[in-house]
């Protein structure tokens, strides 16, 4: 059986026009909550709160650029004027940038950690001191990625901003523990998304490997949103749904260098392209 949110929870969730952002906000719908859809195309957002509405749950869209601090703080500023604030945030928007390192533009790297990075920073920055305002606390759901704990070739860009919000989730997990709010990083390997649609890609046939594992994946995104959000009402600090995933962050763990040894003899070997 399902855990359950607080009644009537208010969520906030960020990217959630298409992919996971979607997934999780009809699964909070499902679990009784209102959701506040943002995303930068609007008319996705729109779609998604038209979904959420058809299960029978209140949404409202919003078009929000996470980049931009200040837009952060008008998705936090829309939830306080519809129901006086929220309880759970869910971070979510982000793209990927791989390829082989030397190959990758400096261009790329500020897109991926203003995205990934700094979106999540922002929407901490903004809705925690709303959430200590809560007599119950509230729930926090950074979207990371094994990718963060096991970091692999070619997705450097990618592997700095997921590992940088697994830290910062840690971190929060502890300072906001006395203020009951739980925080939780997911991190999922491969589902079907449409986050290879938007990815950039350097060199090689790195493009391509990254569409056929998000394609390919037997998990769907539907599977992920329900694995994070009972881990999140858990108060889970790690949800990694998939086996693959635990297996590499067991494996690390163990091995330390070892590990990335393994790894570089793939690399030899051309497991992940010319790099």
């Amino acid at each position: 059986m399902s855990k359950q949110l607080p009644e009537r929870a208010r969520a906030v969730v960020t990217g959630a026009g298409s992919g996971f952002g979607r997934a999780v906000s009809l699964e909070l719908a499902a679990r009784g909550a209102r959701v506040l859809v943002t995303d930068l195309d609007l008319a996705l957002a729109e779609e998604t709160a038209a979904l959420v509405k058809a299960r029978g749950a209140e949404a409202h869209a919003l078009k929000v650029d996470v980049t931009d601090a200040a837009q952060v703080e008008a998705a936090a500023v829309r939830a306080d004027e519809l129901w006086g604030g929220t309880d759970v945030l869910v971070n979510n928007a982000g793209i990927a940038v791989v390829g082989a390192f030397a190959e990758i533009p400096l261009s790329a790297w500020k897109l991926q950690l203003d995205i990934n990075l700094s979106g999540v920073i922002f929407g901490c920055h903004h809705f925690v001191p709303r959430l200590r305002k809560n007599p119950g606390g509230g729930y926090i759901l950074n979207v990371a990625s094994s990718a963060g704990i096991a970091t692999a070739p070619t997705m450097a860009p990618y592997n700095v901003t997921k590992a940088g919000v697994i830290a910062l989730s840690e971190t929060l997990y502890t300072e906001l523990a006395p203020a009951r709010i739980h925080v939780t990083a997911l991190c999922p390997t491969f589902f079907r998304t449409n986050i290879h649609t938007r990815a950039q890609a350097f060199g090689a046939d790195t493009g391509k490997k990254t569409d056929r594992l998000v394609t390919e994946s037997k998990w769907s995104a539907e599977e992920i949103a329900v694995h994070a959000i009972d881990g999140l009402l858990a108060r889970q600090l790690y949800v990694i749904p998939q086996l693959d995933g635990k297996i590499a962050w067991r494996a690390k763990r163990m091995l330390g260098q070892g590990f990335y040894q393994g790894l570089g003899f793939l690399v030899k070997r051309g497991v992940f392209g010319k790099v």
